[in-house]
């Protein structure tokens, strides 16, 4: 059975340095950031972009859209989840 949108999330939480949540919860701006880190992506040097703005350049970084602008911003999908574990090294337990 494949992992499910929570299992996806905590598995990415974990790959980043941050702590699986019981309760399902999307990203926090905190956890974006660690994201952000582990895929390598430029935030900038002006602090911290806004959690609309991190999702895009995310979407962008792991091929989901070719860039931030042909993007959305909303909340992360299944497959949006599927490619980001992928690209921060994310493991699932069986």
């Amino acid at each position: 059975m494949s992992p499910t949108v929570q299992e996806h999330r905590n598995a990415i939480r974990v790959a980043t340095g941050r702590f699986e949540r019981e309760v399902e919860a999307s990203f926090t701006k905190e956890e974006l950031q660690a994201i952000c880190e582990a895929l390598g992506v430029d935030i900038g040097e002006a602090g911290r972009p806004s959690t609309s703005q991190m999702r895009r350049l995310i979407r962008a970084h792991v091929g989901i859209a070719e860039s931030p602008e042909a993007t959305d911003d909303s909340t992360f999908r299944k497959a949006d989840l599927q490619a980001i574990a992928d690209g921060v090294g994310a493991s699932f337990e069986s």
